[in-house]
């Protein structure tokens, strides 16, 4: 189980991006984090395996504490923590197989990186990775010819190299259209299904979450307003996530 205790995050001596968050995301399950732009569910992710340092609280996962963790114990940690970004975050020069290798970096002697080196068993996983997210076919493509939805697939890929517990998944789906942004998402369902992978997915739409996460948080101004189970969100607690003025769609 993932335990996030009295996170606080304060960027800049000023301002309060997290303000004393504390909840539990079971492990195997799909916890969605909700919540206007801006509310903090970046900085919560991220806050997790310490891309941001939190200002004070605590995250355990299986009870470590991944905040007290050394820098050489959080490179271990953070290699069984699989991270997806809004943007990709891709090299996009470079080949989709080499960027679904990257996710080895972790595991490969450093200097074989450096000259793009990577044992056979780490492509044929990387391969069937790409089998996985439906774009084998797209290996030896630059990640530039790739669509938005594609180069997500990637990115899913990618964090797939890594053998994760938990998927970090930041607004995996806030760039693509609708119809895009279902195929990604029932992608990381079914990891989440078939591998036990723990996802923990931030989202901007309530029907998303109520599709696919198994529990939920909601985030307002950095505070934690909502822990529960996606269908209890009736139209008082949505106006408590999304504002007094929020109308509800569908």
């Amino acid at each position: 189980m993932l335990e996030v205790k009295n996170l606080t995050k304060i960027y800049n001596n000023e301002v309060l991006a997290l303000d004393d968050v504390s909840f539990c995301a079971p492990k195997g399950q799909f916890t969605a984090a909700i919540g206007l732009s801006g509310s903090g569910k970046s900085t919560l992710l991220r806050c997790i395996n310490r891309l941001v340092e939190p200002t004070a609280g605590q995250v355990f996962w299986d009870g470590v504490d991944i905040t007290a963790a050394s820098q050489e114990d959080l490179r271990a940690i953070r290699c069984r923590i699989g991270m997806i970004f809004q943007h990709f975050n891709l090299v996009t020069r470079s080949t989709v197989l080499t960027n679904v290798l990257s996710g080895r970096l972790g595991y490969v002697n450093p200097i074989w990186s450096l000259v793009n080196y990577f044992p056979k068993e780490d492509i044929g996983k990387a391969m069937r990775n790409l089998e996985r997210v439906g774009i084998a076919d797209k290996a030896h493509n630059r990640a530039d010819e790739l669509s938005g939805g594609q180069q997500q697939r990637v990115g899913i890929a990618r964090a797939l190299m890594q053998d994760p517990e938990i998927l970090l998944a930041d607004e995996p789906v806030a760039s693509l259209d609708p119809v895009l942004a279902h195929s990604i998402m029932r992608i990381l369902k079914q990891l989440n299904r078939e591998d036990g992978i723990t996802v923990i997915c931030s989202l901007h739409f309530l029907d998303l979450v109520q599709q696919y996460a198994d529990t939920a948080i909601a985030l307002n101004e950095g505070q934690l307003v909502f822990d529960g189970l996606p269908h209890e969100i009736d139209d008082e607690r949505f106006r408590e996530i999304y504002g007094q003025d929020a109308e509800r769609i569908g």
